[in-house]
């Protein structure tokens, strides 16, 4: 948890769109003056919505949902990090929030785990998806 509390916004915001399946393609590489970066979603689509056209791949990056401080955005990558691991995800905001496991969890702890800001919900998504991703 330490390391995912090193990181900054950006940096945790493209670390999660990386697990989430973003990617940055490189157009026309092979002409130069028509070269140019673009997020691509998971599904396969460029991310018009979010800049379209960048002259540098981490200009590109800078273009993923901002996991750490939108809560709708923050949700999304909540609801990835349940479907793949659940129960971890619940140990790894507990520590986002408490810095501890706090179990069995009370409904009032469950209330307060409900209020997470979008941070603590990206950091304990993070550490559930990297883990993920290492059992495969």
């Amino acid at each position: 948890m330490t390391q995912v509390k090193d990181k900054t916004d950006q940096q945790l915001n493209r670390a999660l769109a990386e697990l989430m399946g973003y990617t940055v393609y490189h157009y026309d590489k092979d002409v130069a003056e028509r070269c140019y970066f673009e997020l691509t979603a998971p599904d396969g689509y460029p991310e018009i919505v979010f800049g379209g056209e960048r002259i540098t791949e981490l200009e590109a990056w800078a273009d993923v949902p901002n996991y750490c401080n939108d809560p709708a955005a923050s949700l999304e990558v909540q609801a990835k990090a349940i479907e793949v691991d659940g129960v971890g995800y619940i140990r790894n905001l507990e520590i986002a929030k408490w810095k501890k496991i706090m179990a069995p969890l009370a409904r009032k702890e469950v209330s307060v785990l409900l209020t997470a800001s979008p941070r603590e919900r990206a950091e304990a998504a993070y550490i559930s998806l990297q883990g993920a991703k290492g059992n495969e």
